[in-house]
């Protein structure tokens, strides 16, 4: 037992005593790497084996030299199973429907037929003259806590009425 050789076989008496005369002047590194030669097979020159047992034992099957489908036959399960393949293609990946882009202004507001014209004028307006026809002016006499209209042209001219004693009010009229 004086020669002790790798970690790996420490306190493994017995495998130490069957590889001990395996031993020779390989460093211990080698020895790691490419283990004890002479193990497996005295002679060193021999090459390994290709072939597994288990790869020269098999056969493999071998075909009746007869066909044992007619030609007909195969054909027509060649067309059910195309036919069901493509049934199930169907099923699973049904057509996407066309997606309509257009937007609901698009689609509602769109009609064919109507023609825009501008409205005709009924008399002549001066736009520096003029006052502006908005909602509030059209409006103005539904709205409450505003001061009192004077004149229909201007319905939100300022007025002092709104803070005019009552006494001076009715001696104006």
């Amino acid at each position: 037992m004086e020669k002790k050789v790798g970690k790996c076989l420490l306190d493994n008496w017995v495998e130490e005593r069957a590889v001990a005369d395996l031993a020779d002047d390989a460093s211990q590194e080698q020895i790691q790497r490419d283990g004890h030669r002479g193990i497996f097979s005295i002679n060193l020159e021999s090459k390994m084996e290709d072939i597994t047992s288990l790869k020269s034992a098999y056969t493999p099957p071998v075909a009746p030299g007869v066909r044992e489908r007619g030609i007909r036959g195969e054909l027509l399960a060649k067309l059910i199973t195309q036919r069901i393949s493509e049934e199930v293609h169907a099923e699973f990946n049904p057509v996407t429907p066309t997606t309509d882009f257009s937007s609901t202004t698009h689609r509602d507001f769109t009609g064919g037929g109507f023609v825009p014209l501008p409205p005709t004028t009924t008399k002549n307006h001066d736009y520096k003259c003029d006052q502006a026809i908005t909602f509030w002016s059209e409006n103005h006499q539904h709205i409450q806590r505003t001061t009192a209209v004077r004149t229909m042209d201007s319905p939100f001219k300022r007025c002092a009425q709104f803070s005019t004693p009552i006494t001076q009010q009715l001696n104006d009229q």
